[in-house]
């Protein structure tokens, strides 16, 4: 199988092109190579096209012979400031755009599409009493005060969380999400217009080898490290219970691996989603005590009771459908695989976190997991 991978040389797109290798995929890598989100130097043993996915129209004769295309270029974060809105509809929604537009007068059909679990916005959550609950976003007033549960609106219980499964309604809340789901509209569009097929795939809190570290675009996971690696306890906002689920990179660029199995296979209808996830949701506070307790024994998480306006309470996934329609299965548990993370390497990108103030001028071609 011929596959074009967009962000090819990013955290994910790595993990995804040395799988595609290993099995005899052959892979046209195209990565923008920007020094943001890349050391200055990345190996090159491979060749990569060094282009940037808002020019994909030009991109038909790279796309000729194409089999299917791997799509994870995007520019992530949840953005600094409203003047950040055009680089997200730029890099995201125009490069998708633009390069589903290629993709039709190439004659090819089959797309796998990095999305995120930020298109649910808050999680799903349950009343003891009254049963499934729509929270409204908290106040500034309840947060400050350190109320950080979500509240029945029938009765002010605190909100259980539960899984989010790929029915859930959608409510992006920053300009990250918004340009996540804009192109999954834009792909399935593209389904009926182009008689495509398109897998989209939601990645939760992705973390593991050559995440990029002291960046925008670090997660929570990361900056855990970073801190610890400073000599910094790890500081946790509200506290700590924020439910989350991580996920290995080696098994998303396995579910990657299964999608384009799948969609180039004809193995699912025009346009479907998915969660990738472990299955084994973690509160955050225990994602700052598996990385110090591997790095730097002895070191306890600080919960701060700080918050950021804008942030989810809980949000975890089911993985119900990836494992009955793809056959995806997570290996790696989260307890272990957080553990080994605090000393696994990481990827020191060409512009640090602080280099460039304003705003949010950087572009990234992985899902940060954050």
């Amino acid at each position: 199988m011929r596959v074009l991978l967009t962000g090819s040389r990013g955290f994910i797109g790595q993990a995804i092109a040395e799988h595609l290798r290993q099995r005899g995929d052959e892979v046209v890598e195209v990565d923008a190579m920007i020094p943001q989100a890349h050391p200055a130097d990345v190996p090159t043993a491979d060749p990569v096209h060094r282009l940037d996915v808002r020019d994909a129209l030009d991109w038909v004769d790279l796309l000729s012979g194409v089999d299917v295309v791997c799509h994870q270029a995007a520019m992530v974060g949840a953005g600094v400031s409203v003047a950040d809105l055009p680089l997200y509809a730029g890099h995201n929604d125009l490069g998708t755009a633009a390069l589903l537009a290629a993709m039709a007068e190439a004659g090819v059909r089959d797309l796998v599409l990095a999305s995120s679990m930020v298109v649910y916005g808050e999680g799903r959550y349950l009343c003891e009493q009254h049963g499934d609950q729509v929270p409204g976003p908290r106040s500034l007033e309840v947060l400050r005060a350190g109320g950080f549960d979500n509240h029945c609106r029938q009765c002010g219980r605190a909100l259980q969380w539960a899984l989010v499964d790929e029915h859930a309604s959608l409510d992006p809340r920053s300009a990250y999400a918004v340009s996540k789901l804009a192109q999954e509209y834009y792909a399935a569009a593209w389904t009926r217009q182009a008689d495509g097929r398109v897998i989209a795939l939601r990645y939760h809190n992705v973390y593991g080898p050559q995440m990029p570290q002291d960046t925008p675009y670090s997660g929570v996971a990361a900056i855990f490290r970073s801190a610890l690696e400073r000599g910094d306890p790890p500081r946790v906002f509200e506290d700590g219970g924020q439910m989350r689920d991580f996920v290995h990179v080696s098994d998303v660029a396995r579910a990657n691996v299964l999608s384009l199995d799948a969609v180039s296979g004809r193995g699912i209808g025009t346009s479907a989603a998915y969660n990738v996830c472990s299955g084994r949701p973690v509160s955050i506070r225990d994602v700052a005590g598996f990385v110090a307790a591997a790095s730097a024994p002895g070191a306890e998480p600080v919960v701060t009771g700080g918050f950021r306006v804008g942030d989810v309470r809980h949000v975890v996934a089911s993985p119900a459908r990836a494992a009955d329609e793809l056959g995806f299965r997570a290996d790696v548990e989260p307890a272990r695989g957080l553990e080994e993370f605090a000393t696994t390497p990481l990827r020191v990108a060409g512009h640090r976190r602080g280099a460039s103030p304003g705003r949010l001028q950087q572009m990234h071609d992985d899902e940060r997991g954050a």
